[in-house]
């Protein structure tokens, strides 16, 4: 029988408690069914076991060293859950939690990561891998405590960077939460014959592109790239990209998409280049999933643009 695992991560005192508990008990999320609620840590918000109980949970408290395969089954005997919530700690390593064998028909359905709005910027500032691992495994990103000050284009933006499928959520201090699905102003036509992307708006139209591929897809793009060749792809392949940094010197990665064409074999490494190329959408192994894979039409020499890096945010 499989059993539905839920896990909600986030540095402490992010909210993981009060998602929770709105979830267990104001939503009713499990129905009443077995629910087995595994706590890696020890937060702000306490749990209410008694009304937690009256909808048939059971909390575990579980520390690092009794995450392991046979700590979980001697749980599955005991409690004999129909369902399963792990509060996962922050500073714990997700490796540790993906790389253990699950009791058997355990499978992990949906994994939401919790971030405190008004501090955001300085756990990524100065524990930013930690953070972007949370990030990047999650299906759900709930920003909460937001106010007018949170700049909600801007960590939009960071999440996406790392993990196009993630739904972000902001969430107001008076608990009304906001889906962050509509769609910013573009700086350029994208109805256009040929959608030209200017030197400073190359990181805008990246994440819109791998945020919604098929927005694009059967249209012409034509933006300045410097020329990477990934040893994983074949000689007619190529990816015109740039360098990107998102909030400070230490976080730069080069960031492009992948190109055909049968002139790629005649490109030098780190070549600024013109690039006019038509879309589709393909799959992409770093995506897990589709992805924009340019056809170039065209290719020309380029000088640098006059601002090398690209800024997110």
């Amino acid at each position: 029988m499989e059993i539905p695992v839920f896990i909600f991560m986030g540095f402490l005192e992010s909210g993981k408690t009060t998602f929770a508990t709105e979830t267990l008990i104001e939503r009713d999320f499990n129905e009443k069914q077995k629910t087995l609620l595994l706590v890696c840590e020890e937060g702000s918000e306490e749990y209410d076991e008694k009304a937690l109980a009256e909808r048939n949970v059971v909390i575990e408290p579980i520390d690092e060293e009794q995450l392991k395969t046979d700590y979980l089954i001697s749980l599955q005997n005991k409690h004999k859950p129909k369902m399963v919530m792990i509060e996962y700690n922050g500073m714990w390593k997700l490796d540790r939690l993906f790389d253990i064998r699950v009791p058997k028909g355990w499978t992990v359905v949906q994994v939401i990561a919790t971030v405190d709005a008004s501090t955001f910027d300085m756990y990524y500032n100065n524990m930013r891998q930690l953070i972007l691992d949370q990030v990047s495994e999650a299906d759900m990103v709930i920003f909460n405590r937001c106010d007018e000050n949170t700049k909600r284009s801007e960590y939009r933006k960071a999440v996406k960077l790392v993990n196009r499928r993630a739904q972000v959520i902001f969430e107001n201090k008076d608990g009304i939460a906001e889906f962050d699905d509509s769609e910013e102003e573009l700086p350029f036509d994208i109805s256009a014959d040929i959608i030209e992307i200017e030197d400073e708006d190359y990181g805008i139209w990246y994440i819109d592109a791998a945020d919604d591929p098929d927005k694009y897809v059967g249209k012409t793009v034509k933006f300045k790239g410097m020329i990477y060749k990934p040893k994983q792809y074949g000689k007619n392949t190529f990816v015109p990209g740039r360098f990107a940094m998102t909030c400070c010197a230490d976080d730069i990665a080069f960031v492009g998409f992948a190109c055909k064409s049968d002139m790629a074999a005649m490109l030098k490494e780190r070549q600024w280049i013109t690039v006019t190329a038509t879309i589709k959408s393909e799959y992409y192994k770093e995506f897990k999933g589709n992805g924009p894979v340019l056809y170039a039409t065209a290719i020309e020499p380029a000088s640098p643009p006059e601002e090398e890096l690209v800024y997110f945010n």
